[in-house]
């Protein structure tokens, strides 16, 4: 069992497939997109499947693959098949943009996928395309109602918060959580990536327009639950809010992340990795893959410093890169 030094237990992994992405987001990256890894650095979907099973045999039980945007890779469906056929995984979810969802959902459902979380911080066709810089809603919105068909679930719905954000959006949000079994997230721009001075956006305001709709009771969620959810009567789905700076979650946080080019996270944001990479191609046995995950949680700090006055930590990188 893995436990870091603050007694929390870590059995959950995120393991990003890729840097690349086919949307350029305005709070992700430029409109050229961002310098990427060559394909020699990012990790072999051989090298992902050893990654988990050592880290499943130290007690991980939950996997969420990312990116960048992990649909992009090709052979992203044996793949997922493959960490769902491993003893021991017992929750297996992803995080994706969706816009290849309508003709993917079904596979990946097929292949042992339980849930999805989809982002998408606006359902204004001219709003979407002025923030991730393409006109892909319709095929979003398809690829939400694919992925629910499919059963997947749950699924939810990352919204960041963005500066400009209009009351009558979060609006368009609270309507698809009354009509469609979804959960509706609405996230704290976190002070990262492109112009991180902009970024931060708080929940609260958000939460007090929740809090004041009529029979709303707060959910009960999971101590190492980054969101706070909540049921509405007559609603189909469920709302929810994660306060990754306003209100930290850090106390509960259970995971560990693996970037695309093979750095062994304890943090999101934080400074310090593990060259996981480096032991995986250098000959060595499952036995050193084993002693770097226990030192990544021997070495996972109590909490992040991102600060609500916008100042990020000085080795944040781009959230493609890290596998937000």
């Amino acid at each position: 069992m893995l436990r870091d030094p603050f007694g929390r237990t870590i059995d959950y992994l995120r393991v990003s497939v890729t840097d690349r992405c086919d949307l350029r987001c305005v709070y992700c990256m430029p409109p050229e997109g961002i310098p990427l890894k060559p394909i020699s650095d990012i990790l072999t979907y051989d090298e992902l499947i050893r990654t988990v099973r050592v880290a499943v045999s130290l007690g991980v039980r939950k996997v969420r693959i990312t990116g960048g945007e992990p649909l992009v890779r090709r052979g992203i469906v044996p793949f997922v098949r493959r960490v769902a056929e491993i003893p021991g995984v017992r929750d297996l979810g992803m995080t994706t943009n969706g816009t290849a969802l309508p003709g993917m959902a079904a596979a990946l459902r097929a292949a042992g996928l339980r849930r999805v979380n989809i982002s998408l911080d606006t359902i204004r066709r001219d709003r979407y395309a002025e923030i991730t810089r393409r006109d892909a809603l319709p095929k979003v919105l398809e690829g939400i109602g694919a992925a629910l068909r499919a059963g997947l679930s749950p699924v939810k719905i990352n919204v960041v918060l963005l500066h400009g954000l209009l009351r009558n959006e979060v609006d368009d949000f609270f309507a698809m959580a009354r009509e469609a079994p979804v959960e509706v997230r609405f996230i704290e721009r976190m002070p990262i990536g492109c112009s991180p001075s902009e970024g931060y956006v708080s929940t609260e305001g958000v939460r007090e327009r929740i809090l004041a709709l009529p029979g709303v009771r707060e959910a009960r969620n999971g101590s190492s639950s980054a969101a706070v959810t909540f049921e509405v009567p007559g609603f189909a789905g469920k709302l929810g809010i994660v306060s990754p700076v306003s209100r930290k979650f850090c106390s509960g946080c259970n995971r560990l992340r693996v970037t695309a080019d093979g750095r062994l996270r304890g943090c999101l944001f934080g400074r310090e990795t593990l060259d996981l990479r480096g032991v995986l191609r250098g000959g060595r046995g499952d036995g050193a893959v084993a002693d770097l995950f226990l030192e990544a949680a021997r070495t996972k700090p109590r909490g992040h410093d991102l600060c609500e006055d916008g100042d990020a930590p000085s080795a944040a990188e781009p959230m493609s890169r890290v596998g937000g």
